[in-house]
């Protein structure tokens, strides 16, 4: 198991960060958090640590976590031919 999954309890995002992966990924919900960790605890994602920040690529989108904090940065969808 990773550092991200042994501490996904410590995983939240600031206000502004909810607004932007709602807009990014384009989804409704009341709990970006919680939404997030769904995806991350997945057995189909695919979790990397490059520098300061985890990468969880699942289905069609990459969540972006600082590595340190524990804070949800971002989160987009994938292009295909690009990712």
């Amino acid at each position: 198991m990773n550092n991200l999954i042994e501490n996904i309890d410590k995983l939240h995002t600031t206000e502004m960060g909810i607004e932007r992966i709602k807009r990014n990924l384009q989804i409704e919900t009341d709990d970006v958090v919680q939404w997030c960790r769904v995806h991350i605890l997945d057995k189909n994602a695919a979790i990397e640590r490059t520098g300061k920040n985890w990468y969880v690529t699942i289905d069609n989108c990459r969540i972006t976590i600082n590595a340190h904090s524990y804070t949800i940065i971002t989160a987009h969808r994938r292009q295909k031919d690009n990712e």
